[in-house]
């Protein structure tokens, strides 16, 4: 095997051929090598410093003990329970000791020239960590990778079986575990990474001087917090070449601009379109460019479609409540459909978070006589949260009343707050991968629109977050009627009119079972359809990419496996399927509306709220 320096940033520095060899592994330039290590250093200081300053000004404070102080009350009772039993200690031991005792009996074994010796153990099916060929032929990065997987595998299996604990304390020990494994992942380490210690030798460091860079141009940027750069942001510009189907603002509260989008078609639905994304991120998920957009597809089939585009809150939307959201967000759109359309009826989609609030908000209205939106969907929505995921990891009193201490400062909490949350859920995808490929390779990420506008993050008002936090998945009042909003008690049930209800099978947010449970509580018909991928990728699946396939089965009831099992298999994106749905509600053709009409345009889409960055 062989080693050959690269090119300039980003360029390959290895060729590898089938024999393993110490060569690669040895600086060729000890000087040189001295030299980078040094300037290395040099911007270890810097990220060090822009870490520091803002915390040294008291513009910036951590709010890390809560987190930190729960990983360990977790972890202390599951050591508990595992020591609690001596018997039961000495099997866990034991199991972890044989493991390591088989994967040295095989390093052994191949040292000394046995053919086919199979690994103890092999990594799950799509896990990317541990693709190069050093890792299996190598002796000593494959006695790595083995004991790390046998140690992973077997803290998870102490956390899964733990009996005795109680539902929560088990929930959070496992995502703990797999945070912490994930990170100590000898993929994450330069020496104990052959690609990234092979690249570190070719360069003779430089690639670890640009990773140093990188990273304290990325704490820099987030303000003494690390804003992980996931794609290459310069690329992308909303309203140029992201965001970009054609409308105007035509109205716009506190909270919220409301956008009317260009018609393409000589008629359209006579009932408009009103979307209501959720506010953790950008409405543009559901226009990203021409090709993925919804919004155009939904232009393009006849629809007049309305999107709520939320502030990104600052110190003056703190107090804004739930009720402020429904009133100043939803029933401002369907007042500015009104202004604009002269229609009542309307057709309403709601996503994520979003979702969950348009479901409180059709009851509320229900029981206010407010009868204007006349069919609902929900994309990848709870209303219930009994399954809510791993997001319940972060919901106990104990840290929802520290969040709000944190929150009460300055009245939101940083979006990068929420966004590293969001990220955990998929850290070895999310987080880790970025990590090696930025700080210890040294390589810019590639420009992707996703991943830009999944770093596009935002604020979240202080009374709002409390109340979804609250009332959503710590105490589940929704859909055990118990919500009170705007003075009235709501019910799920009062919600009579047709709903679309999807969920995306692999959804880490919300999970297909929570959504499928949550039909339940509706008061009126409810369709139920499941997608394949997950809470993004499944949603946003245009029909012309041909991918995924959707699932249909007719009423929720039972348990969903059982739904599963009996339901059709559909290939493609479910959007036809949904547009033949909301025109089965109604069909009702009108000459094409262009926005504006009726009211003073404030300005073209995608507005100016869109384009707050924190």
């Amino acid at each position: 095997m062989t080693s050959k320096p690269g090119s300039g940033k980003g360029a390959d520095t290895t060729e590898t051929t089938d024999t393993p060899s110490v060569e690669q592994y040895l600086v060729k330039d000890p000087e040189r090598f001295a030299l980078n290590i040094a300037r290395m250093i040099e911007q270890a200081g810097k990220a060090a410093a822009a870490w520091a300053e803002p915390r040294e000004k008291g513009e910036r404070r951590d709010h890390v003990a809560e987190p930190a102080a729960d990983m360990v009350r977790t972890f202390s009772k599951l050591t508990e329970y595992w020591l609690s039993d001596p018997r039961r200690a000495l099997e866990a031991q034991t199991r972890l000791f044989s493991g390591y005792m088989t994967v040295w009996a095989n390093a052994i074994d191949r040292a000394g020239g046995t053919a086919g010796v199979e690994d103890v153990v092999k990594p799950e099916k799509g896990d990317k960590r541990f693709l190069d060929p050093e890792w299996g032929k190598n002796a000593f990065f494959d006695f790595l990778k083995q004991a790390y997987l046998i140690t992973a595998r077997w803290a998870a299996d102490l956390a899964e079986h733990a009996d005795e604990l109680d539902e929560h304390t088990r929930h959070k020990a496992s995502f703990y575990v797999k945070q912490v494994t994930n990170a100590i992942s000898p993929s994450n380490f330069v020496f104990t990474n052959p690609e990234v210690f092979r690249e570190t030798v070719a360069s003779s460091g430089e690639n670890l001087v640009r990773g140093m860079t990188m990273l304290a141009e990325d704490i820099a940027a987030g303000k003494g917090d690390l804003r992980l750069r996931q794609a290459d942001n310069s690329r992308f510009e909303i309203g140029r070449n992201v965001a970009v189907t054609p409308g105007k603002v035509v109205g716009r509260s506190d909270i919220a601009e409301i956008i009317q989008y260009t018609p393409t078609t000589e008629t359209v639905l006579k009932r408009p379109l009103l979307i209501c994304p959720p506010w953790i991120n950008k409405f543009y998920i559901l226009d990203l460019n021409p090709q993925k957009s919804f919004i155009r597809w939904a232009v393009e089939q006849g629809h007049t479609v309305f999107v709520i585009s939320w502030v990104n809150p600052d110190e003056r939307h703190g107090g804004k409540t739930w009720e402020a959201y429904t009133r100043e967000g939803i029933q401002f759109g369907l007042d500015m459909i009104e202004k604009t359309t002269g229609e009542r009826e309307v057709n309403a989609i709601g996503y994520c978070v979003g979702g969950s609030l348009l479901a409180a908000a059709l009851a509320l209205l229900a029981q206010e006589g407010d009868d204007r939106i006349r069919s609902a969907t929900f994309f990848a929505t709870q209303v219930d949260f009994t399954y809510a995921g791993d997001l319940k990891v972060f919901v106990d009193e104990e840290q929802i009343a520290a969040l709000e201490q944190a929150m009460n400062e300055h009245g939101y909490l940083e979006g990068t707050k929420m966004a590293t949350a969001f990220n955990m859920l998929r850290s070895g995808e999310l987080i880790w991968p970025y990590v090696v490929n930025n700080y210890m390779r040294g390589k810019d990420p590639l420009p992707f629109d996703l991943l830009y506008w999944n770093a596009d993050s935002t604020r979240m008002a202080a009374a709002n977050h409390s109340f979804y936090l609250r009332n959503c998945y710590l105490e589940n009042n929704l859909s055990q009627g118990r919500m009170e909003l705007a003075g009235h008690t709501l019910s799920l049930s009062d919600i009579t009119i047709p709903i679309y209800n999807l969920a995306t099978k692999d959804d880490h947010i919300a999970p297909a079972k929570s959504v499928f449970v949550g039909c339940r509580y509706f008061g009126g018909p409810v369709e139920y359809v499941l997608t394949g991928s997950g809470h993004i990728a499944g949603v946003v699946n245009p029909p012309a990419l041909k991918k995924y396939q959707f699932w249909t089965g007719g009423k929720a009831t039972g348990e969903l496996e059982d739904w599963f099992a009996k339901a059709k298999e559909n290939p493609g994106s479910w959007w036809p399927h949904w547009q033949h749905w909301i025109e089965a509600q109604d069909n009702t053709q009108v000459p094409a509306r262009q926005p504006g009409t009726g009211v003073n345009a404030l300005g073209d889409a995608p507005g100016t709220y869109v384009k707050v960055r924190v």
